[in-house]
């Protein structure tokens, strides 16, 4: 997949600074390319169900931001992206570690954009593989900078 523009990386984090409620649940950019954004946050106290694990609003909200950065790499500079609609599918708890999502980006129309993102959670090992939290699937749609 081909860039937006040059200055893709910046937009996004740019963009993503912006975000108070990814800032309130510790999420950060790990990894930005053409099409693909990786965000992480911790299973933080305060973000938790009433059987102690991770709310699935935590995991959507980190899910749909991957997806959407990764529809922003994609798009010009004078362009950003709002989410139309998105499923999410729960395969298994989050249990407290910390969650990966990878978005990213299926196809890219004019004005319609089709990502999925996929959130694991990474235990305390780094050796253990991460465990299948959820897999979201969803538009985006191209508008103006506002």
């Amino acid at each position: 997949m081909q860039p937006g523009f040059e200055g893709f990386r910046r937009k996004v984090e740019e963009s993503f600074a912006k975000q108070d409620f990814m800032a309130s649940i510790g999420a950060e950019i790990a990894a930005i390319d053409a099409g693909r954004v990786c965000l992480t946050a911790p299973v933080r106290t305060g973000f938790r169900q009433q059987h102690g694990y991770a709310h699935a609003g935590l995991t959507f909200a980190l899910g749909d931001s991957a997806a959407g950065y990764a529809a922003l790499t994609l798009m010009p500079r004078d362009r950003e992206v709002v989410t139309s609609e998105m499923k999410i599918h729960l395969l298994a708890p989050a249990r407290g570690g910390r969650l990966r999502a990878v978005g990213q980006v299926i196809r890219a129309g004019r004005r319609l954009i089709v990502v999925r993102a996929d959130v694991e959670e990474e235990g305390p090992d780094p050796e253990a593989p991460a465990i299948p939290v959820a897999t979201l699937l969803g538009t985006m749609v191209s508008t103006p900078i506002a």
